[in-house]
């Protein structure tokens, strides 16, 4: 041997042993190590299985391949390459036979840094739809002291370039697991990346890759035509044509507020598309680049086209038609905003104390016109977006048990694009903004039914200790019962009324919802609450808030948690634990 590897290799056993009692699992300088006898050579691999952490020694070798006998992940016993993605690939040590005696280097050096490594694991990861090897990707980088911002990006780069259809729930989660970020306990925000990556990753599985289109060439348009291209284009549904005109302006170096109100102006020229959703992902992907940094703008929201182009538009849906024209009535308000923009430009408005009754009462003209009236006298978009958002929230905190179960998802729908609305109206002052304000106030008004009777708001007494509240919260989410859920909302309720730390509750609401294969609206419904509280004007209003979203959350858990045992497998695999035993 040379002298560098005197200083590096271990010795390990005899040849006479390793030859004769093959395999054999050895302890060499802290590592658990199996020692194959192959073919007149030698092996050593990690004995904890990459994929689960069962013994290799208990498994076979043949042909140059090792098998491990759990689930039958194999490996090329070489050099540690699986031949089974889902397994990941095992770690090998260099091996040395001198005088007899077999030795092992323990501690060979990594060819690459562990950030890298990590990057190229996880990428695969989402390239294969593999969540275990997700999971132990965020943790590895995690460990490397890498940014959350890196897998984020990671995440995002491949969504927006691995799904035909653009953008979707996956991106979004994504989105929203990175937003959550600072308001949950730091051993729950790898839970939180490792679940907006799986999402991405799941929701990209066996679809065509998303093919870019060529910008216009042009760089001598004004931003105001380039909105009347982007919206002729998506008014027809040509999603290529609109593409290109939306490359053009990122190419242009429009400023982000101008690239804001492109896309919420073509996505408010009908009404409500999707459900809602289409806005909120617009919402979502602007927050992404909040996170990743604006110069991924040009691969991040032409994603956002194909479906802005193919969206369902409300108005032809005849609840919106029947039997009140409430699609009519946001088109003559939207016709009338020029007007009452110009009218409230000098005007410094006040929020009546009556207007979100007015919203979320019964008559959808009487809402539309307090709304106009309130732009005439000054009101912006971002002020009445959060009344519109305030009205919604409460509907879920009104939302009545005794309605069909897909119907919390109606209420959910209408919270959480008053929510995209109230966040864009704080990116861009484009006057389309109103219009979402309009629509968002037009389904709380087809939602009224779902409020009766109403489910009263929650005044309950102090007294108790706050921590001995959140204990009974969490308790809310083990049981799925009407009654837990209406608890959820009194117990949040009573924690609030005793001025118990919201951040601590955020954190309890956070660790819940993450345990869970919770789906894509209740991690929408959460993080959509957590920022309407952070923005509400007063404290009594922001509670509604956090009531609605434990009701919500309360009404869809328990679940399987699938997803939670998946990661809890790769954290116990880092900590060296053994899986296989009890």
């Amino acid at each position: 041997m040379t002298s560098e590897s005197d200083g590096r290799y271990v010795k390990a056993t005899s040849v006479e042993e390793a030859t004769t009692e093959s395999p054999q699992t050895l302890r060499v300088n802290g590592r658990t190590i199996g020692l194959f006898h192959h073919d007149g050579a030698f092996y050593a691999t990690d004995n904890r299985c990459p994929h689960m952490g069962f013994p290799l020694t208990d498994g076979s070798v043949d042909d140059g391949i090792l098998t491990c006998p759990w689930h039958h992940a194999r490996f090329e016993i070489s050099c540690g390459d699986t031949f089974d993605p889902f397994a990941d690939d095992v770690r090998t040590y260099p091996v040395e036979v001198r005088d007899g005696d077999v030795y092992v280097d323990p501690h060979p050096p990594r060819e690459e840094p562990p950030e890298q490594r990590w990057r190229k694991r996880l990428e695969h990861g989402l390239q294969e739809n593999l969540g275990l090897i997700v999971a132990k990707s965020v943790i590895g980088l995690d460990d490397a002291g890498v940014a959350s911002s890196v897998p984020v990006r990671i995440g995002t780069e491949f969504g927006t370039r691995y799904r035909e259809d653009g953008w979707g729930r996956g991106l979004t989660t994504l989105g929203v697991m990175a937003n959550l970020l600072g308001d949950l306990r730091p051993e729950d925000k790898r839970r939180a990346l490792y679940v907006g990556l799986s999402e991405v990753a799941d929701d990209c599985a066996g679809e065509p890759p998303f093919f870019a289109q060529e910008r216009l060439s042009t760089d001598d348009v004004t931003p105001e035509r380039l909105k009347r291209w982007f919206q002729n284009n998506l008014e027809v549904r040509d999603s290529d044509g609109a593409e290109r005109v939306l490359r053009a302006g990122i190419a242009a170096d429009l400023e982000e507020a101008e690239i804001a109100e492109l896309l919420v102006a073509a996505a408010t020229d009908h009404l409500y598309l999707d459900n809602g959703h289409r806005l909120d992902f617009i919402n979502k992907a602007f927050e992404t680049l909040d996170h990743v940094g604006w110069e991924h703008a040009d691969e991040v929201l032409p994603s956002l086209v194909p479906g802005l182009a193919t969206a369902d538009r409300a108005e032809e849906n005849s609840s919106w038609r029947q039997p009140i024209d409430a699609a009519q009535l946001c088109f003559d308000a939207a016709a009338e905003l020029p007007d009452a923009v110009e009218q409230g430009s000098n005007e410094t408005w006040e929020q009546p104390d009556e207007l979100i009754d007015v919203v979320m009462g019964e008559d959808p003209h009487e809402s539309i016109d307090a709304l106009t009236d309130a732009i005439a006298n000054g009101a912006t978009a971002e002020e009445l977006a959060a009344v519109v958002s305030h009205a919604a929230g409460r509907r879920i905190a009104h939302f009545g048990t005794s309605n069909e179960f897909r119907d919390w998802n109606t209420v959910h729908h209408t919270y959480t694009y008053a929510n995209a609305v109230f966040c864009l109206s704080r990116r861009t002052d484009a006057i389309e903004v109103y219009r979402g304000v309009f629509d968002a106030a037009m389904n709380v008004y087809l939602d009224r039914f779902l409020n009766t009777p109403p489910t009263p708001l929650p005044d309950p007494d102090g007294g108790r200790e706050p921590g001995e509240i959140l204990e009974d919260v969490m308790e809310c989410f083990e049981v799925e019962s009407d009654e837990e859920v209406d608890r959820a909302g009194r117990l949040t309720a009573e924690y609030l009324a005793v001025d118990g730390d919201v951040d601590r509750l955020k954190r309890t609401l956070g660790e819940a919802l993450l345990r869970e294969d919770a789906g894509f609206h209740p991690r929408q419904n959460l993080e959509a609450a957590f920022t309407q509280y952070d923005a509400a004007a007063n404290e009594q209003r922001g509670r509604v808030h956090l009531v609605a979203t434990a009701r919500y959350l309360s009404a869809h858990t328990p679940t399987r948690r699938a997803g939670e045992q998946t990661y809890r497998i790769a954290d116990r695999l880092n900590r060296g634990e053994k899986i296989h035993e009890a």
